[in-house]
């Protein structure tokens, strides 16, 4: 991406895609007329540097046109209006079909606000600006070109594992406390299960988490083997699969490689018994996407006692440790093969009685239970516990989606 957003440069076939237009010709000629230097011309973009910012701003006004000025550490930079780092990254993704959700952008001036904000971690070198540093989730220990190079390298390393928690801007509201405090779920790498008697609550919970997952611009891919999810809260995913028709395990990852599609996949039209091989058999061209572009962000599996049935069943198939964010909806915890169940670091429990869900979970994946649980909820209410973390449950209301269930 070159031109501050204005054009894209492919090096493998040396192809440029402008994104903007030209520069007036008369803006620039009425620049040298002034004496504005030094003064380079680009594709779309005019340079200049301060404290020429003066006469480029009085000729916008004096011609008439609708341009806007952008800093750089010095640089003063004209581009058409609407044109800045942040769209130019958008149409290189685009052009990928990858989401700015697994980008990781580096900066280092005024000009970097917009396109760190769009990307879903934000660095900067060691010499950034301190209006720029004050928004970023890693400032390097380098400055400038070795700056970059030590966030290749932290990338190579673990892909940044260590940040996640620090991007607590990018977490999905589940609900608040008693006093008011906003609890969240982490965007990534997460496993939960939200788990409740029949009529509980358990799909409005999941329902309201997608919602926000959508609203977030994540992308989900949705296995759900009873029909229970074909209502107007995902009427922008694509559903799959029918009481007469089987998808197929290659239409799924054909229809996620666009970044903007949703996917809910029905497993009606599967019998009961065959439903965890054809999961077993979807599984893994998930993965090979998620390996190639980091989507889906999100995978839910309703019905998670059909999928990963408890002996004596059919096997389940293996939960592999890298599978984005999941989420498990099920009845009753003891209906899931244990090694999942132990993959799981974050329960949430709805219904009358959450004390006997939490007691459930905490027994197949051999935790102790906490002490001080509710023994009852009130409508609307659910308790939170991040099991992995040791931390003590929390009674939370649910934020609620838009679809009444």
């Amino acid at each position: 991406m070159a031109e501050n957003g204005a054009v894209l440069y492919d090096p493998a076939t040396r192809a440029e895609r402008p994104l903007a237009d030209p520069p007036p010709e008369r803006f620039v000629a009425r620049l040298r007329e002034r004496g504005v230097a030094p003064l380079a011309v680009g594709r779309s973009i005019v340079a200049t540097t301060e404290p020429h910012e003066v006469a480029v701003v009085e000729t916008i006004h004096e011609l008439g046109l609708e341009l806007h000025v952008v800093f750089n550490k010095g640089a003063v930079m004209v581009l058409p209006s609407g044109v800045d780092k942040a769209t130019g990254l958008a149409a290189a993704l685009a052009e990928l079909r990858l989401s700015p959700h697994n980008a990781v952008g580096i900066g280092d001036a005024e000009n970097d606000h917009a396109f760190l904000a769009a990307c879903e971690c934000a660095a900067v070198v060691a010499n950034a600006l301190p209006a720029v540093k004050e928004h970023a989730d890693l400032v390097t220990r380098r400055r400038s070109g070795a700056g970059v190079v030590e966030l290749v390298e932290r990338l190579v390393d673990d892909d940044l594992a260590d940040i996640a928690p620090r991007l607590r801007r990018h977490r999905i509201l589940l609900g608040t406390t008693a006093d008011g405090r906003t609890v969240g779920l982490e965007p990534h790498g997460t496993v939960i299960l939200v788990s409740g008697p029949s009529a509980s609550g358990t799909s409005t919970v999941a329902t309201a988490v997608l919602e926000r997952v959508d609203e977030a611009d994540r992308q989900f891919c949705l296995i759900d083997p009873a029909g229970d999810y074909d209502h107007p809260a995902f009427a922008q995913a694509v559903r799959l699969g029918d009481p007469g028709r089987v998808p197929t395990v290659e239409e799924v990852p054909r229809l996620l490689a666009e970044p903007g599609k949703d996917a809910v996949v029905s497993l009606v039209g599967v019998p009961l018994v065959d439903r965890p091989a054809y999961f077993a058999t979807l599984l893994p061209h998930l993965l090979d996407l998620r390996a190639r572009t980091g989507r889906p962000h999100w995978l839910v599996v309703n019905q998670a006692h059909h999928l990963f049935p408890a002996a004596p069943g059919p096997p389940s198939p293996a939960l592999p440790p890298d599978l984005g964010s999941l989420l498990l909806v099920t009845p009753h915890p003891r209906l899931v093969a244990r090694a999942v169940l132990e993959a799981v670091d974050t329960l949430v429990a709805v219904g009358a009685r959450p004390d006997e869900t939490v007691a459930a979970f905490a027994a197949q994946t051999r935790r102790a239970p906490p002490i001080q649980l509710p023994r009852r909820l009130a409508t609307g209410e659910l308790v939170f516990w991040r099991a992995a973390a040791g931390e003590p449950p929390k009674r939370l209301r649910l934020a609620p989606g838009h679809t009444e269930r």
